[in-house]
């Protein structure tokens, strides 16, 4: 998915998000926090003077002129506070500004309020979109169910062209929209955004209500928490089952791009984009949108050999080839937590293709072939990805149990952890030995015989003294 800056915005700097490639350890992918719900507060639609009823500043209208002034004093500092935090709850990341899939900035140098919520359509600014509570639009009769459980809506708010069909699954979309809360807090706009529809580019609630518009309609969309960013939100500013209203145009339809016809800088731009959300997805713990991302972000990240001498493009190749082998790693991750064991190992024997040299590979098509009971080619590969990286201990611990499971569990062996000068180019295992028990008689054995042959002596003394 592409995005462009809204008309009078520019976009905020891109962030990187955290990679599941990047951030994993050697043996397992990193864990991502849950994200935080942090709920906007609801913006204030006025104060009262001072907190202060009517009737209470009638009564005390009968005070002497210096307490009047000293009064007013107090409430105008009252309110400056008041003002000062309704501007702090008011602060609000300008995540919307950038492609939806990103990780939100986490600036706040945006004081005030934004008012943009009705710049990109000003001339429909009717009474559903600016102070209507979703439940009574979700009960509303003159809405439209986008889908049977009443939990996606939509308004006409004008038509479209009847000449062009809708669109369909897998074309691309541009599309003008924005999105707010209940309390009308802006989450999400954009004046120009592209996306495929299916490739979960979006969330599923513009998917959907785009193929149900025409080229060039209006309309309010209302989507249920399911349709949108469920049970997690979107952190910093969509809260947990949070539903969403849209006012949305679409602007134009057409066929999806080749990825083969696409320049190098178009394919490695796309396939970040798709590769990014991806990662979203992934650090929500939804690994089966996350694996679809990467399959999709892999589609365009395509590599071609070249036989001419052009360094320019043999460069861009190379990052193409970069690219992949992040997507590729990513995917394999994905997969190991969706227990496609196989999936994996394939995913996996693809990045030593293009990295032969890739320890992360290496050391998961190990383990993967460790559990599958190849332990030769399993031991191999551990020795490659140790050679590489000789004192990263969970190798270690691969090739312990690995030998372990060589033995049969009998008379087992251990891999000792040799230090870094010690092991040099020789990574053939120092194999331990377990010291055998003694087959001698046990000391508890012979101390209760003692016990019970002394008890017997004493029991005699006794009984011969009694006689």
């Amino acid at each position: 998915m592409e995005t462009e800056p809204c008309c009078e915005e520019q976009r905020g700097g891109v962030l990187d998000p955290t990679e599941p490639e990047v951030a994993e350890r050697i043996s397992e992918p990193a864990d991502c926090d849950p994200l935080n719900k942090l709920p906007c507060g609801p913006p204030e639609q006025g104060e009262e003077l001072c907190g202060k009823d009517p009737s209470e500043l009638e009564n005390h209208a009968v005070e002497s002129k210096d307490t009047e002034i000293n009064s007013l004093s107090n409430c105008e500092q009252e309110r400056g506070q008041a003002e000062c935090k309704v501007e702090k709850k008011l602060k609000k990341t300008n995540s919307w500004k950038m492609v939806r899939f990103q990780d939100p900035s986490t600036e706040e140098d945006v004081v005030e309020r934004d008012s943009s919520a009705e710049i990109l359509f000003p001339e429909y600014a009717v009474e559903e979109w600016t102070c209507a509570q979703f439940e009574e639009l979700f009960a509303a009769e003159d809405w439209e169910d986008i889908t049977e459980d009443r939990l996606l809506r939509k308004k006409i708010l004008e038509s479209g062209d009847e000449q062009v069909p809708r669109s369909t699954w897998g074309q691309e979309v541009t599309v003008k929209m924005q999105g707010v809360l209940e309390d009308r807090t802006v989450v999400e706009k954009d004046c120009k955004l592209v996306f495929v529809i299916g490739e979960g580019d979006v969330i599923q609630a513009l998917e959907e209500c785009v193929m149900s518009m025409q080229k060039g309609e209006i309309t309010l969309l209302l989507a249920d928490s399911q349709y949108a960013y469920g049970l997690l939100g979107r952190e910093p500013d969509i809260p947990a089952w949070a539903p969403l209203l849209y006012q949305l145009q679409l602007l134009d339809i057409r066929d999806k791009p080749d990825p083969e016809t696409l320049p190098i800088a178009d394919r490695i731009r796309v396939g970040n984009q798709k590769r990014e959300r991806g990662n979203f997805h992934f650090q929500r713990e939804e690994y089966s949108l996350a694996a679809r991302a990467y399959y999709v972000a892999l589609e365009v990240l395509t590599t071609h050999s070249q036989d001419g001498n052009d360094v320019g493009m043999k460069e861009e190749e190379e990052e193409v080839r970069e690219y992949r082998v992040k997507c590729l790693n990513n995917l394999a991750t994905a997969q190991l937590r969706l227990e496609q064991f196989d999936e994996a190992l394939h995913t996996s024997r693809d990045v030593l293709t293009l990295q032969p040299n890739n320890v992360k590979a290496l050391f998961r098509t190990g383990k993967l072939l460790s559990d599958k009971g190849e332990y030769k080619e399993a031991m191999e590969v551990l020795k490659q990805a140790l050679k590489l990286e000789p004192t990263t201990k969970a190798i270690h611990a691969e090739l312990s149990k690995l030998v372990k499971r060589q033995s049969g569990g009998k008379d087992m062996q251990q891999w000792r952890i040799k230090p870094a000068k010690v092991l040099g180019d020789d990574i053939t295992p120092f194999l331990i030995p377990t010291k055998k028990k003694s087959s001698g008689l046990s000391w508890k054995f012979i101390l209760g015989a003692l016990v019970v042959a002394l008890g017997s002596l004493v029991t005699s003394v006794i009984m011969t003294a009694r006689n």
